[in-house]
């Protein structure tokens, strides 16, 4: 089968393309045939080798951590033919592996492949939202870079718990970031971001210096923020959150908006995240 691998640490050119063996499924492991991956900017810095030491990665390394495919090896609740997605180490290829207990059921809603930007993206606005900052109805919530993957998912879960959403976004996104219910939306190019919200959740790299100033409390999936009522997080995998994510997408309560490319173009996607020419969530199709 085809894998999207690095050998080595270093720019978007040392990602290839290579044959490897299929892998085999051990216990309590299903085999899934891959129809998409999705790309996440976090890639940049394990390709970098900035995250060797947190994820214990070892060279070489198959690429992709979301997965939707359709089982070919059951185990657990899957049989074959079902469709799953989830979070998988090495899902930048044809075929991939993953316990049983770790999957979910793929939304009926949308194309299986486009389903393949909600684990990582999806969990990490769950966890942020309901986990972290505890959102409930009547918060005000200002969303710090709306228009990115995770930010199109945190805007439409903060308005499914009932908050006011203000959410930061560039003249490209601001029309998804409205789409997806956003009450106020503040161009970042241009205004300096308001004051006098309950909670700030942080999604891009910088953050001004007066922040304090922003909200009561702040969550932050990049950097961290100075501040005693301040949390940083790194989502995890958690299949029970993700099946609550797929019922919100079946029932339309949450939507999925991804930008499809082959496999093959993920070294340039990498390059244009560098060059911070990417918006929204892109997904990797698998060609078998």
């Amino acid at each position: 089968m085809r894998a999207a691998r690095i050998h080595e640490y270093g720019d978007a050119s040392v990602i290839s393309l290579d044959e490897v063996p299929v892998p085999r499924p051990g216990p309590d492991e299903v085999l899934i045939r891959v129809a998409a991956t999705s790309f996440n900017p976090s890639e940049v810095g394990l390709r970098m080798g900035l995250l060797r030491d947190v994820l214990g990665v070892t060279l070489p390394h198959t690429l992709g951590w979301d997965v939707a495919g359709t089982v070919v090896t059951g185990a657990g609740e899957f049989a074959p033919g079902d469709r799953v997605i989830g979070l998988v180490d090495g899902a930048a290829a044809e075929y991939a592996v993953a316990k049983a207990s770790m999957l979910a059921r793929a939304p009926e809603r949308i194309p299986l492949a486009d389903a393949a930007a909600v684990p990582v993206a999806g969990l990490t606005a769950w966890q942020a939202m309901f986990e972290h900052a505890r959102i409930r109805r009547g918060s005000r919530v200002l969303i710090n870079g709306a228009g990115g993957g995770v930010g199109l998912f945190a805007v439409q879960l903060a308005k499914h718990a009932g908050a006011y959403v203000v959410a930061t976004a560039g003249p490209r996104s601001a029309a998804a970031v409205r789409a997806r219910g956003a009450d106020e939306i503040v161009d970042y190019t241009t205004t300096p971001l308001p004051g006098g919200n309950d909670v700030l959740i942080n999604l891009v790299a910088g953050v001004p210096a007066s922040v304090a100033e922003l909200a009561e409390e702040f969550v932050s999936i990049t950097q961290p923020i100075e501040h005693p009522r301040a949390v940083r997080f790194v989502a995890r995998n958690d299949p029970g959150q993700l099946a609550e994510l797929v019922a919100l997408i079946d029932k339309g309560v949450v939507d999925v908006e991804a930008d499809a490319r082959p496999l093959e173009s993920l070294a340039d996607l990498h390059r244009a995240a560098e060059r911070g020419a990417l918006r929204g969530k892109v997904v990797l199709t698998v060609e078998h």
